[in-house]
């Protein structure tokens, strides 16, 4: 087995620890408790849900009543998204290679949500008000698994690349 490069070498991975990090917290400080029922309102209980509340009426109206599928991502994220993403924040920076099988699992689950997530969105009875900036905000979700399991479909992807080894011309008849 050999070693991890160093973080700093690795800037995909560091740049991934870091949205997962942004990830795990928004997952516990956000989505947990919408899903578990506090109100995204400008008298919320819960403050961060408070700060929700102008996104929600500025570009999505579905968190002020949420849908059952929006209250299941929710439950999602909090009670199994941000976990993992503790354990996946370490994996990369750490360089640990037993991540890259619950990453794969991950990566296939975090897309199927936000397939569903966006087809509530886009389909339902509240579209975006605005593309741009919906869009901004809620790709990252999509596009961080993808980039993550592309990120970890070698067999040792925290290990340097092997130099290119350079080709020598085959000898023999040249017909």
């Amino acid at each position: 087995m050999s070693t991890a490069l160093a973080l700093r070498r690795r800037p995909i991975d560091a740049a991934l620890a870091v949205f997962f990090t942004a990830s795990v917290a928004y997952g516990f400080l956000f989505s947990l408790p919408e899903g578990l029922g506090v109100p995204v309102s400008p008298d919320s209980p819960w403050p961060p849900l408070r700060a929700l509340h102008a996104w929600a009426v500025a570009q999505e109206p579905a968190h002020l009543e949420p849908p059952p599928i929006l209250i299941a991502n929710c439950l999602l994220d909090g009670f199994v998204y941000a976990p993992f993403g503790v354990f996946l924040v370490y994996a990369l920076v750490r360089g640990r290679r037993w991540i890259r099988l619950p990453a794969f699992l991950y990566a296939g689950s975090a897309v199927t949500n936000m397939f569903l997530y966006f087809t509530q969105t886009f389909l339902g009875p509240h579209p975006p008000l605005e593309l741009a900036p919906y869009l901004g905000f809620n790709l990252p979700w999509l596009l961080a698994p993808i980039v993550l399991a592309g990120r970890l479909r070698r067999r040792d992807p925290f290990a340097a690349r092997p130099a290119a080894r350079r080709r020598l011309p085959r000898a023999g008849p040249a017909w």
